[in-house]
């Protein structure tokens, strides 16, 4: 006699049917997140590959951030020298004029204003911190306030930087030295100030030792734009590789990106499909289950 027996089969079914929802509750969730799973356990082998290229991702991150508020700090050490030779240079060329014309007038304000203008940029500041003072950062690196001062002060005596020059890691193994000291670049400038500081001050024409004093000073203030010059040339070199590595570590963490999105990101037209033949799959289960629990003996009597 055949026995009919459709609990086992039921059971059978029930259990495709959960692991059949459960897939079908795993890609829906992979729709809505874009995500292959919701956390590194889902990702299997490939987890440890994740996480390395997260923290590849977030170092290259700290380059850029780095590299780029360098450029900033940079660009203001930049239009701060740039200032000063500009300042500088058009005050060689009044004492100059008042060499050829034998007229000072006005040469005096002309002296005190440039000496401000030197001084306002080699104590700048960014986010409250020196720029032209080393380690000492909290600290205005050129000490005099007037142009008198400098008459009787030794030149090395007018600053209060020390030597240390900042520097930032802007790549792997990579430490760009940056910083530069109000001494280096204006302790001939401020020589040439102290003598001409020393001479006044300047009347409407010139006395000799005026005249010598400006020559003098002249000489100075030839050396003194030299240091500025070489110092804004090296600065503006930080400048490009700054500029450079933060390029670099933009391209780096691009390809660190596509990396995760490969092992992280579900394939939207993939887990489409796969939802649809689920469904189907599901469809089809509650069908026959439907069926088998409708049917009893009576259907074989």
């Amino acid at each position: 006699m055949t026995r009919v027996a459709t609990i086992p089969l039921q059971r059978t079914l029930a259990s495709s049917m959960a692991r059949t929802q459960s897939n079908l509750a795993e890609s829906q969730v992979q729709l809505s997140t874009g995500k292959k799973a919701d956390d590194y356990a889902g990702l299997g082998l490939n987890a440890t590959r994740a996480l390395s290229a997260r923290s590849m991702l977030a170092q290259q991150s700290s380059y850029k951030a780095a590299a780029t508020y360098l450029s900033t700090t940079l660009s203001i050490y930049d239009a701060s020298l740039t200032q000063i030779d500009n300042t500088v240079t058009d005050l060689r060329t009044r004492l100059l004029t008042a060499l050829g014309t034998d007229d000072s007038s006005g040469l005096q304000n002309t002296l005190e204003a440039a000496f401000d203008d030197m001084r306002s940029n080699l104590n700048a500041a960014s986010g409250g911190v020196s720029l032209f003072a080393g380690s000492q950062s909290k600290t205005k690196p050129f000490i005099p306030t007037d142009l008198s001062e400098l008459a009787t002060l030794d030149p090395a005596d007018a600053f209060a930087n020390d030597t240390v020059r900042q520097s930032s890691r802007v790549g792997d193994g990579v430490d760009l030295q940056y910083g530069i000291l109000a001494s280096d670049v204006a302790t001939d400038l401020v020589a040439a100030f102290g003598t001409l500081a020393a001479a006044g001050p300047f009347g409407d024409t010139l006395t000799d030792a005026q005249m010598d004093a400006i020559r003098t000073a002249l000489d100075q203030f030839d050396t003194g734009l030299g240091d500025v010059r070489a110092a804004n040339a090296v600065n503006g070199r930080n400048q490009n590789r700054a500029e450079m590595m933060a390029e670099r570590a933009d391209e780096r963490s691009d390809l660190l990106t596509d990396v995760i999105g490969s092992i992280e990101d579900a394939d939207m037209a993939e887990v489409a499909m796969q939802i649809s033949q689920r469904q189907t799959v599901l469809e089809a289960s509650y069908s026959v289950f439907a069926r088998l629990s409708s049917l009893s003996l009576t259907n074989y009597i």
